[in-house]
């Protein structure tokens, strides 16, 4: 497994690569991996040659009281895992290299960024898009997976790649779920043991209400409803959304005629988890 660190490198590397005429794929992650992450890889590993993974803790995607100085890193144990799942290239760029000193460009993406998280978090995703323009142009790959359970991060990214002509195959991944549901996250490392059980609230609510919506409930107030009394049940938790959108445009739905999804978003402890479930029509 080859490590680079600098973007200059991975260009070169990639254009090789090209060349001869090998499919690459790219996993972008901001490290502190889990089976989440390594599902990805796999999906990667299934359609591409040779599998990129980047290790970005991005800092543009964190707003000025959020935890970018905090966020687990550990680069030893991720590269265990990395090559345990058959990455080919690491791809572990400075900030000084991805955003050098006079930087001033970013990529923006306007209406599937306004809600849920854009609500929460303004200028998150156009940090997201920035660093995402900047890998892909990095690691020049013919595909990128990208995780469900960042539902808006990925309709996001579709949406960029659409708009600016990117030639790359977004690949949507399942969520991967701990055994009592909860969504793996690198940020479910801050859960101390009381919150860690509180947490699977989440899943909980969300499965609740899919229940509701299989047995014929179309309203989406009175699923939203369900699952905030589930969440609120619990006193570790505080809620930042309950949303039902349009899969597409991630405006919000009143009556559900045609695919959903539900989102989430709450703090246990000081977590901010998120999650989601598609409601099929």
């Amino acid at each position: 497994m080859e490590v680079i660190s600098h973007s200059n490198q991975m260009r070169r590397t990639a254009d090789a690569l090209r060349a001869s005429g090998k499919k690459i794929a790219l996993v972008p992650t901001m490290g502190y991996l889990h089976d989440g992450h390594v599902s990805l890889i796999r999906c990667a590993r299934k359609q591409a040659d040779v599998v990129i993974v980047s290790l970005f803790v991005n800092p543009l995607q964190f707003g000025p009281n959020e935890d970018f100085t905090t966020y687990p890193r550990d680069f030893d144990r991720d590269a265990a895992l990395m090559e345990g799942a058959g990455v080919d290239i690491v791809f572990a760029p400075m900030v000084e290299d991805m955003y050098p000193p006079g930087f001033q460009t970013s990529v923006v993406v306007h209406h599937v960024t306004k809600n849920l998280c854009g609500l929460s978090r303004p200028g998150h995703f156009e940090g997201v898009t920035t660093v995402v323009a900047k890998l892909f142009l990095c690691t020049k790959p013919h595909l990128a997976v990208f995780g469900e359970k960042d539902f808006q991060q990925l309709v996001v990214i579709q949406r960029m790649v659409k708009d600016l002509g990117f030639d790359i195959q977004i690949i949507a991944a399942p969520i991967v779920r701990e055994p009592d549901g909860l969504a793996m996250s690198s940020r479910n490392a801050y859960l101390n043991l009381e919150e860690r059980k509180a947490a699977v609230c989440l899943s909980q609510s969300l499965f609740e209400a899919q229940k509701l919506f299989t047995d014929g409930q179309r309203t989406a107030a009175l699923l939203i409803d369900a699952a905030r009394k589930r969440i609120a049940a619990e006193p570790l938790a505080r809620i930042d959304y309950i949303k039902i959108c349009d899969t597409e445009t991630l405006e919000d739905i009143v009556t559900i005629t045609r695919d959903a999804v539900m989102a989430i978003a709450v703090f246990i402890g000081k977590a901010r988890l998120i999650d989601n479930i598609v409601l099929h029509v």
